[in-house]
């Protein structure tokens, strides 16, 4: 498939790694870093090793695998790592993993002398499909997800499916809530042809599909300044879901577990506040059902949940903004809605 063009790099889709051999020949840097967690380090680097048969020579930075550890905590840790490896400002750090890896590393390279370049390998679906793609950079304080970060962008990113052999049902079902998501927002028949395929063997053609949309969206507001706050869609309950599930659960959500719940509570606010079918809200409802497991969320966790809204980065004037949906395919942006309603979506979905 054709390299994805993405702002001033390239996506590369099931490449080899050929073009990464090029790239570091062009560049000449003058130090290798491999970031990777622990998980990574065992499953996909000896998969790295044999794609990039010619690197010379990479030092490999490993750090504890979870969103728990996406803190400044570990950061610290990693910038201490490369001082002592003595990397310079033409030293390349290669992030090898998933959302957490690619996030974190990005954001501590971004900042590391005021900036080095780096190079996403994302080897989940999760990262793949979304985290690895749009140059959002960022770390986690007091379990509010991605409250410090940059907008920086890789050198380019390498998409292999061969890295999701590795992966557990769960995870794979984790990347596939943003599949889904970015067929709801932008795609009408995109959605229609996830609902038809096995989420288990997802091909790579739908993997790729899912990425220009993301790109697409991305390249036209970079910044975030309007259209790219489409992909909230269902992150504004959902990311306050899964961070509260992480501090309270013996066994937390995963990002996509949540988004899947937060999808189906937006839904629910887009027929108030945007005037979503009745029937494209059952349609939407019935098959995140129908792939998710049921979650109970707890009554006594609706005030905390609503305080970690109400420190959403996108928020502006204290209000609680949310990406809701018009029709299968169309979202619109910054709508503002009251907390009783919010609550509503929750017992809603309790409900089900």
């Amino acid at each position: 498939m054709e390299p994805i063009k993405s702002a001033d790099h390239f996506i590369y889709f099931e490449s080899g790694l050929s073009p990464l051999k090029h790239l570091l020949k062009q560049k000449n840097y003058s130090k290798i870093f491999v970031f990777a967690d622990t998980h990574t380090a065992e499953l996909c680097i000896p998969a790295f090793r044999e794609m990039a048969d010619d690197l010379d020579h990479f030092d490999i930075i490993e750090t504890d695998s979870g969103e728990e550890n996406k803190n400044i905590d570990f950061c610290i840790g990693i910038w201490k790592t490369l001082l002592d490896f003595e990397a310079d400002r033409k030293s390349l750090m290669i992030n090898l993993g998933g959302g957490v890896i690619t996030d974190m590393g990005g954001f501590v390279a971004s900042t590391y002398k005021r900036g080095i370049d780096f190079i996403n390998i994302p080897t989940t679906l999760l990262s793949q499909v979304d985290a690895s793609v749009g140059g959002k950079t960022g770390i986690d304080i007091d379990n509010v997800k991605n409250m410090v970060g940059t907008f920086a962008l890789p050198q380019a990113v390498f998409i292999e499916n061969r890295f999701l052999e590795t992966l557990p049902q769960r995870e794979l079902l984790s990347g596939f809530a943003e599949m889904i998501k970015h067929g709801l927002i932008a795609d009408a028949g995109y959605y229609h042809a996830l609902k038809n395929c096995d989420y288990k063997q997802i091909s790579a053609q739908l993997i790729y599909h899912s990425i220009q949309i993301k790109n697409e969206v991305v390249t036209q507001d970079p910044f975030e300044k309007g259209l790219r706050k489409i992909l909230n869609f269902g992150h504004t309950i959902g990311h306050a879901v899964e961070s509260y599930s992480l501090e309270n659960d013996k066994v937390s959500l995963t990002h996509g577990e949540a988004i899947a719940i937060g999808m189906i509570c937006e839904t629910y606010l887009s027929v108030k506040y945007c005037s979503l079918s009745d029937s494209d809200f059952n349609d939407i409802c019935q098959y995140i059902l129908s792939v998710y497991p049921k979650y109970h969320i707890a009554e006594k966790s609706f005030n905390a949940l609503i305080s970690l809204m109400q420190s959403d980065k996108k928020n502006e004037e204290g209000q609680i903004l949310f990406s809701l949906l018009e029709n299968i395919g169309n979202c619109a942006f910054n709508h503002k809605v009251h907390k009783d309603d919010i609550i509503n979506s929750l017992t809603f979905y309790n409900n089900l």
